[in-house]
Parts: C-alpha cells; structure tokens; sequence
C-alpha cells in the first residue's frame, strides 16, 4: 500500500511536470507558486505513530498532518507550495529523474505551450494509469489537470487534480 500511496503522491508534484521528455515549455525560470486542488477517493486510511509524528519537526508534521487530514474522502483538498524551477531542473527532467523502470509515459502532444502526457505504472501487481495536461498560458502562469486511476486487487483509488503556477521572480533564494 505504501507503493501505492507513493505513486499517488508522485503525481501531484507538478512544479516541474513540463520537464518530461523532450518538453520546452516557454516559461522562465526562477521562483515559482503552485496551487493544487486535488480530490482523492478510495484511498485506505493511513495513520501515522504518534511516535512517528513527535519526532518531526513542526513544519514537516504540519505537512503531513494536513496531507492526511480527509485522505480518501472525496472532499476537495487545496495545498500551495513553492518550487525553483532552474535550467538545470529542465534539462534534467526534474519529474520523473527515479528511474522507476516500472512506469512508462508517452508524450501525446507537445508544443511551447500545451503538454499532454499518458502515465502507466506496474508494480507488484499495482497499476497505475493517468493523463496529465499542462499550458503555459504565458511565461509567467502555467494551468493544468492530472487525473489518475489506481488499482490493487479488488482497490482503487482515484485522484483529480487542476492546479495553476505563477512566476514569482527570477530569484528564488533558499527555495529548492
């Protein structure tokens, strides 16, 4: 299940999704914001030690406290974080750089400004399937969706997603 989770988790890391493949979205490079509204159903609850939870530091356990608040329940969750999108990020394909043999994607459509992007995951008996699509509207604000389908056995789990970024600056000082 942890598997699961994971690739469930992975999908929702969008700040650097148009880094995939041979993708060159024209959009600067700097410090970046993404708002993420996502709605997860069929997702077990998950529960953490509270041991687990004491030895975090407050901002981490802040984190995922709230990324476990109503896991699974098909109520709308939005998170906002920031991101550094550099040169280096995009040329490296920052989104997909673990090498998970398990997955494949297939570039659907790409130009400067649109991405559609077909994901497959198999492992352990676990499959996973989505769609991603990304538009920069312009070179400072990027929208997009991602809609997952998760299968364990007679389990599944799905995940809907739309988020937007904005260009914050040029600098993005301490952020990662």
């Amino acid at each position: 299940m942890r598997r699961v989770l994971f690739i469930a988790f992975l999908t929702v890391g969008y700040s650097s999704v148009w880094a995939a493949d041979t993708i060159k979205f024209d959009v600067k490079l700097g410090l970046w914001e993404t708002t993420n509204t996502f709605q997860t159903t069929g997702m077990p609850q998950v529960s953490i030690p509270p041991s687990a939870l004491a030895n975090m530091p407050p901002e981490q356990r802040a984190k995922v406290e709230a990324m476990m608040q109503g896991q699974g329940s098909g109520r709308p969750r939005t998170t906002t974080q920031k991101s550094c999108l550099t040169r280096e990020k995009m040329d490296k394909r920052e989104m997909f750089t673990d090498d998970r043999k398990e997955c494949t994607r297939t570039l659907v459509s790409s130009t400067n400004s649109k991405v559609e992007m077909k994901v497959h995951c198999n492992s352990d008996g676990t499959k996973t399937d989505g769609t991603f699509r990304v538009e920069a509207v312009n070179s400072e604000n990027v929208k997009g969706s991602m809609q997952m389908a998760t299968v364990n056995g007679d389990k599944t789990i799905n995940m809907n997603s739309n988020f937007t970024s904005k260009w914050l600056g040029p600098d993005c000082g301490d952020v990662k």
